[in-house]
């Protein structure tokens, strides 16, 4: 079998490796966007079973398999989304599941991180998510979100100043 045959069959070293190095960041990605421990966990799931079915259409030339990956990963949680929205929304919020963390200066934290983030627009959040809860770097999220590399970067420091302003803002206010 020739290399680049072997690259692209089902169950190959890299896709494995692939699956290794980016399922903690995929689920937190994912996580992050659809806050639902069991849907994202499903999602991330069909993520690596799509792009596993589709392992012989990675273009390497285009850009990275973790990109690729987490673009892939995206449009699952944008189905997911729009699922929902046909669906019935819950009367109540489920608890919080932060039971990992310890002290209330990190609830405090948390609160008031989480408070912030969700007044920036979902455009945004999904920025922070895949900047910061995922680690991907700039080219990454291009590859992901389909927006040029220049301009994540661009975006990635717009975001963060307006989350700070908005951590400020919520500080000067008390909450």
């Amino acid at each position: 079998m020739i290399e680049a045959d072997r690259r692209r069959a089902p169950g190959v070293p890299e896709f494995e490796q692939l699956y290794r190095d980016s399922r903690d960041d995929l689920y937190a990605y994912v996580a992050g966007l659809l806050k639902n421990r069991a849907a994202a966990e499903d999602v991330t799931a069909l993520a690596f079973e799509r792009a596993l079915r589709k392992w012989d259409r990675f273009d390497p030339g285009r850009g990275t398999a973790r990109g690729w990956l987490f673009g892939i990963a995206r449009n699952a949680s944008l189905d997911e989304l729009r699922k929902r929205r046909r669906e019935t929304e819950l009367d109540f919020d489920p608890p919080d599941e932060r039971s990992h963390r310890s002290g209330q200066a990190d609830d405090e934290r948390f609160e008031a991180v989480s408070t912030a983030l969700s007044r920036l627009p979902a455009a945004e959040r999904e920025i922070v998510a895949l900047k910061f809860f995922s680690g991907l770097n700039n080219t990454e999220i291009a590859e992901a979100t389909g927006i040029s590399p220049s301009n994540v970067g661009t975006r990635v420091h717009r975001v963060v100043t307006r989350l700070r302003a908005n951590l400020e803002e919520d500080s000067r206010h008390g909450k």
